[in-house]
């Protein structure tokens, strides 16, 4: 096997990591969205599960994702090395991912009458690791956002249009911040952005 062949095995590895990752996340938390007791989709946002009791399930997700999601960034950066979306491509999804994962190790406070017992509405004062996973969604929200639209450049035909949609359909929850259909909305865009990450991946292995 040559080092060209080996490089190309290991890129798809981590490519293929990025096709697993959103599947995975949203499976999981979908899973346990209906079946923890007192979680409403209708006002708690997903992030919510990592509280209480069995709220590891939902941190380790957060962390496993992240983490393959860290590794396709990789894999991103050796599969378009030198071409158009080279640069802040991985970069952008890099960010996404460490988001995610910060997500997961930094929890948020309880809020909304979760978990079970919990005050109703947001908290008086927000905890240090509610602040910071606050600043983890913030960093990564956006640079998933943008990477849509770096990704739009790179393909060409209804792969760019694609991207475009993705994008566009991403920053659909600001139109929506503080209304009672904003958790819904953020839940809609979840599943297109992470569905449209890991089919980004799945086109870039098969070009490799």
């Amino acid at each position: 096997m040559t080092v060209v062949e080996t490089r190309s095995d290991v890129t798809k590895l981590l490519l293929g990591c990025g096709v697993l990752a959103g599947p995975l996340y949203l499976v999981t938390g979908f899973a346990q969205a209906f079946t923890r007791e007192g979680f409403d989709l209708k006002k708690h946002p997903m992030s919510f599960l990592s509280l209480g009791e069995g709220g590891w399930v939902q941190i380790a997700n957060f962390v496993l994702s992240g983490l393959l999601f860290l590794a396709m960034a990789f894999g991103v950066r050796e599969a378009i090395k030198g071409r158009r979306g080279g640069t802040w491509g991985p970069v952008l999804l890099g960010i996404f991912a460490v988001g995610m994962i910060a997500g997961g190790v930094f929890v948020a406070d309880p809020a909304f009458g979760f978990p079970v017992g919990a005050p109703e509405g947001q908290p008086e004062v927000l905890s240090w690791h509610g602040t910071l996973h606050g600043v983890a969604f913030f960093a990564s929200f956006p640079a998933l956002i943008a990477s849509c639209f770096v990704f739009a450049r790179r393909f060409s035909g209804g792969w760019s249009w694609f991207c475009v949609v993705a994008g566009l359909v991403s920053v659909a929850p600001m139109a929506f911040m503080g209304s009672e259909w904003g958790t819904v909305v953020l839940y809609g865009v979840a599943v297109v952005s992470w569905l449209w990450v890991s089919a980004v991946a799945a086109k870039l292995r098969a070009e490799v």
